[in-house]
Protein backbone atom coordinates (compact mmCIF):
# COMPACT_ATOMS: atom_id res chain seq x y z
CA UNK A 1 0.00 0.00 0.00
CA UNK A 2 1.03 3.67 -0.99
CA UNK A 3 1.08 6.75 1.90
CA UNK A 4 1.12 9.79 1.40
CA UNK A 5 4.87 10.33 1.43
CA UNK A 6 4.76 7.53 -1.30
CA UNK A 7 2.40 8.97 -3.54
CA UNK A 8 4.17 12.41 -3.28
CA UNK A 9 7.64 10.65 -3.85
CA UNK A 10 6.44 8.84 -7.27
CA UNK A 11 4.98 12.60 -8.69
CA UNK A 12 8.59 14.06 -8.03
CA UNK A 13 9.78 11.34 -9.63
CA UNK A 14 8.25 11.82 -12.52
CA UNK A 15 8.43 15.98 -12.73
CA UNK A 16 12.77 14.89 -12.51
CA UNK A 17 13.75 11.64 -12.21
CA UNK A 18 17.56 12.70 -11.91
CA UNK A 19 16.66 14.37 -8.75
CA UNK A 20 18.77 13.66 -5.32
CA UNK A 21 17.89 12.26 -2.14
CA UNK A 22 18.88 14.92 -0.68
CA UNK A 23 16.61 17.38 -2.62
CA UNK A 24 13.77 14.60 -2.39
CA UNK A 25 14.43 15.16 1.40
CA UNK A 26 13.99 18.81 1.79
CA UNK A 27 10.74 18.41 -0.45
CA UNK A 28 9.22 15.56 1.38
CA UNK A 29 10.01 16.55 4.71
CA UNK A 30 12.37 13.52 5.61
CA UNK A 31 16.01 12.28 5.64
CA UNK A 32 17.86 11.25 2.85
CA UNK A 33 18.43 7.58 3.92
CA UNK A 34 14.72 7.59 4.76
CA UNK A 35 13.61 9.25 0.82
CA UNK A 36 16.36 6.18 -0.75
CA UNK A 37 15.10 3.58 1.26
CA UNK A 38 11.46 4.19 0.39
CA UNK A 39 12.69 4.73 -3.28
CA UNK A 40 14.22 1.58 -3.06
CA UNK A 41 11.35 0.14 -1.94
CA UNK A 42 9.23 1.06 -4.44
CA UNK A 43 11.48 -0.01 -7.02
CA UNK A 44 11.50 -3.44 -5.79
CA UNK A 45 7.80 -3.38 -5.10
CA UNK A 46 7.30 -2.34 -8.93
CA UNK A 47 6.21 0.88 -8.70
CA UNK A 48 9.22 2.26 -10.57
CA UNK A 49 10.00 0.32 -14.04
CA UNK A 50 12.90 2.57 -14.80
CA UNK A 51 14.34 6.14 -15.53
CA UNK A 52 15.40 7.71 -18.59
CA UNK A 53 15.80 10.82 -20.04
CA UNK A 54 13.41 13.22 -21.88
CA UNK A 55 15.14 14.27 -24.96
CA UNK A 56 14.58 17.12 -27.64
CA UNK A 57 13.26 15.91 -30.56
CA UNK A 58 13.64 18.68 -33.01
CA UNK A 59 17.66 18.92 -31.68
CA UNK A 60 18.02 15.21 -33.04
CA UNK A 61 16.19 16.40 -36.04
CA UNK A 62 13.44 14.23 -35.53
CA UNK A 63 10.35 16.88 -37.07
CA UNK A 64 7.44 14.93 -37.67
CA UNK A 65 5.37 13.31 -35.11
CA UNK A 66 2.90 11.17 -36.24
CA UNK A 67 0.21 8.46 -35.24
CA UNK A 68 -0.68 5.74 -37.16
CA UNK A 69 -3.27 3.83 -36.97
CA UNK A 70 -3.25 -0.43 -38.17
CA UNK A 71 -5.79 -2.50 -39.70
CA UNK A 72 -4.55 -6.22 -40.29
CA UNK A 73 -5.39 -8.43 -42.89
CA UNK A 74 -6.08 -11.30 -40.73
CA UNK A 75 -6.55 -11.73 -36.66
CA UNK A 76 -4.88 -14.63 -35.34
CA UNK A 77 -2.24 -15.20 -33.42
CA UNK A 78 0.64 -15.67 -35.83
CA UNK A 79 -0.52 -12.37 -37.96
CA UNK A 80 -0.31 -10.73 -34.40
CA UNK A 81 3.39 -11.89 -33.64
CA UNK A 82 4.18 -11.06 -37.26
CA UNK A 83 3.36 -7.75 -36.88
CA UNK A 84 4.66 -7.84 -33.26
CA UNK A 85 8.10 -8.59 -35.16
CA UNK A 86 8.07 -6.23 -37.44
CA UNK A 87 7.37 -3.36 -35.11
CA UNK A 88 10.27 -4.39 -33.17
CA UNK A 89 12.54 -3.50 -35.71
CA UNK A 90 11.41 -0.32 -36.41
CA UNK A 91 13.24 2.12 -34.38
CA UNK A 92 10.62 5.04 -35.90
CA UNK A 93 7.98 3.44 -33.81
CA UNK A 94 8.65 5.22 -30.51
CA UNK A 95 5.43 3.39 -28.82
CA UNK A 96 2.49 0.51 -30.04
CA UNK A 97 -1.19 -0.19 -28.48
CA UNK A 98 -3.51 -2.68 -29.30
CA UNK A 99 -7.32 -1.52 -29.46
CA UNK A 100 -10.69 -1.91 -29.76
CA UNK A 101 -12.49 -0.77 -32.56
CA UNK A 102 -11.89 -0.59 -36.48
CA UNK A 103 -7.87 -0.23 -35.78
CA UNK A 104 -5.59 -2.83 -34.50
CA UNK A 105 -3.11 -1.03 -33.58
CA UNK A 106 -1.56 1.84 -32.97
CA UNK A 107 1.88 3.43 -33.70
CA UNK A 108 3.88 6.62 -32.06
CA UNK A 109 6.50 7.40 -34.87
CA UNK A 110 8.93 9.92 -35.03
CA UNK A 111 10.81 10.80 -38.37
CA UNK A 112 13.09 13.68 -39.77
CA UNK A 113 10.49 15.04 -42.45
CA UNK A 114 7.28 14.22 -44.44
CA UNK A 115 9.07 12.24 -46.91
CA UNK A 116 10.92 10.30 -44.31
CA UNK A 117 7.04 9.15 -42.85
CA UNK A 118 5.78 8.53 -46.52
CA UNK A 119 8.98 6.47 -47.21
CA UNK A 120 8.17 4.76 -43.59
CA UNK A 121 4.32 4.19 -44.47
CA UNK A 122 4.82 3.12 -48.19
CA UNK A 123 7.95 0.78 -47.88
CA UNK A 124 8.37 -0.43 -44.54
CA UNK A 125 4.53 -0.77 -42.99
CA UNK A 126 2.60 -1.12 -45.87
CA UNK A 127 4.29 -3.94 -47.94
CA UNK A 128 4.17 -6.26 -44.82
CA UNK A 129 1.72 -9.04 -45.23
CA UNK A 130 -0.10 -8.74 -42.43
CA UNK A 131 -0.88 -4.97 -42.96
CA UNK A 132 -4.32 -4.41 -44.69
CA UNK A 133 -4.76 -0.53 -44.19
CA UNK A 134 -2.94 2.32 -42.56
CA UNK A 135 -4.35 5.55 -41.32
CA UNK A 136 -1.92 8.24 -40.29
CA UNK A 137 -2.62 11.47 -38.15
CA UNK A 138 0.29 14.25 -38.39
CA UNK A 139 0.69 15.94 -35.01
CA UNK A 140 0.67 19.82 -35.63
CA UNK A 141 1.33 20.82 -32.09
CA UNK A 142 1.34 18.98 -28.92
CA UNK A 143 -0.39 21.25 -26.32
CA UNK A 144 0.23 18.75 -23.28
CA UNK A 145 3.80 16.85 -23.01
CA UNK A 146 3.92 13.82 -21.62
CA UNK A 147 3.17 14.48 -17.85
CA UNK A 148 3.42 11.14 -16.15
CA UNK A 149 0.22 9.28 -14.59
CA UNK A 150 -1.93 10.31 -12.79
CA UNK A 151 -1.27 9.34 -9.03
CA UNK A 152 -4.63 8.89 -7.47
Amino acid sequence: MLDAIDRKLLAELQKASEVTAQELAEVLGLSASQVARRRQRLAAEGYILGYSAKLAPKKLGLGVQAFIQVEMAAHNAEAARGFASLVATMREVTECWTLTGAADYLLRVWCTDLGALNGFIQHRLLPHPVVARVESKIVMEQLKPDSGLPIP
